[in-house]
């Protein structure tokens, strides 16, 4: 059984969609198709963001789950052997006339996987959490909401159809991998995208404050990230992750240099960028520093948190904290993180600090990229930031 690494797959080239009109002589190539810009609200739900897509002929609609730390794409597909709970109706491949598995034989296939007493491509994904699927390595024609109102389809998707999923909330019909790797969605369809795509996270708060607040992604040109207030980062070169370069945080007037794990091979300030985590994570050594510089900042009354799992609480009214201001700095672009990226309340009257220590990775969470329209541009091969985005897209 094969699993699911980064920058395996090779997909076959399919036709560019373009929106102007071609000239093509008689016996030449068809007149390229216009794919409408793709643009989609989100939903937020217990510290995840959701897009709603539509997959297969006929098409089924499908919640997914928006992760750019995932590569591949996958939806909870009959049968199901070992399943969690779901609200919305389980695709059912029998049913659609336009879904085909990926054969073991095929180049694409065996790039990925071990062979087996069938004739159908595996796939299997387990995540830092705990959470799997596994199941058949399929096509399928995939359908996304647009700025003109009207779907824009998209054929011989690869993705999984999970047959065995564990660990996931039942507002999930699966997960968008918009990783770099050569399986995610960014590059299978980097004829149509561009390999642009930019999206603006808001919190559930703040929706109940703002009407004209909403979470959104948008994909190909409409998702350039440009104009005043705009600060932009490179991605390290070499990896299909995101990865970035943190240089520091600053706690008010205090800079404190940030360095990755100790057991990291690179030295540099490396963390990932990924909005399928909730937190943000630093290694063991830096945190400590850090906490001890924000403690000493804050003049409010500590409180327990009853998990533990929150190194520091406060006792808070109607959520607000008064906390110095905390940018991250990284290569080129100083990011202004207000009290809302920074704590989170856990209870009626408890704030918790949604910074925590690991050693293994340092993860800039969806939490710090609240309320900012970020863009990716892999052709640039940068990462840029818009400060209450919402407002201006």
């Amino acid at each position: 059984m094969g699993i699911i690494t980064k920058g395996l797959i090779k997909f076959p080239i399919r036709t560019p969609s373009k929106c102007h009109p071609l000239v093509i002589l008689p016996g030449f190539l068809p007149k390229k198709k216009c794919v409408n810009p793709i643009q989609s609200t989100l939903t937020a739900s217990h510290g995840e963001y959701f897009m709603k897509i539509s997959i297969g002929t006929p098409a089924i609609d499908a919640f997914v789950i928006l992760d750019t730390g995932g590569h591949l794409t996958w939806i909870r597909c009959e049968p199901c052997v070992e399943c969690f709970k779901q609200l919305t109706p389980i695709f059912n491949p029998k049913n659609r006339s336009s879904y085909e598995t990926v054969s073991c034989n095929t180049k694409l296939c065996q790039q990925v996987w071990s062979p087996l007493n069938n004739n159908t491509c595996n796939y299997e994904v387990t995540n830092a959490d705990g959470s799997a699927t596994l199941g058949d390595l399929s096509v399928e024609t995939f359908r996304f909401a647009s700025t003109s109102g009207k779907h824009a389809s998209i054929p011989k998707i690869a993705f999984g159809c999970g047959h065995n999923n564990s660990g996931f909330s039942n507002t999930t019909s699966g997960l968008i991998g918009l990783a770099g790797g050569d399986v995610s969605i960014v590059n299978q369809m980097h004829q149509e995208i561009k390999r642009k795509f930019s999206y603006c996270l808001i919190p559930v708060e703040l929706l109940s404050i703002d009407s004209n607040a909403a979470s959104h992604i948008s994909f190909g040109d409409n998702a350039v990230v440009s104009g005043p207030g705009v600060v932009s980062t490179p991605l390290i070169p070499g990896q299909s992750l995101y990865y970035l370069t943190l240089e520091s945080i600053s706690n008010g007037n205090k800079i404190l240099p940030f360095k990755s794990s100790k057991i990291s091979s690179n030295t540099q300030g490396i963390i990932l960028i990924d909005s399928g985590t909730l937190l943000m994570y630093f290694p063991h050594e830096f945190y400590a520093t850090l906490e001890k510089t924000l403690v000493a900042s804050i003049n409010t009354t500590r409180k327990h948190e009853p998990s533990g799992f929150f190194n520091v609480c406060y006792a808070s009214k109607n959520d607000i904290i008064n906390a110095p201001k905390i940018v991250a700095h990284f290569t080129n672009a100083d990011v202004e993180l207000s009290p809302a990226n920074v704590f989170t309340q856990l209870d009626e009257g408890l704030i918790c600090l949604t910074m925590v220590p690991d050693e293994a990775m340092a993860i800039f969470g969806n939490l710090a990229q609240a309320n900012f329209l970020i863009g990716y541009d892999l052709v640039a091969k940068q990462v840029s930031f818009l400060p209450k985005g919402w407002t201006k897209h």
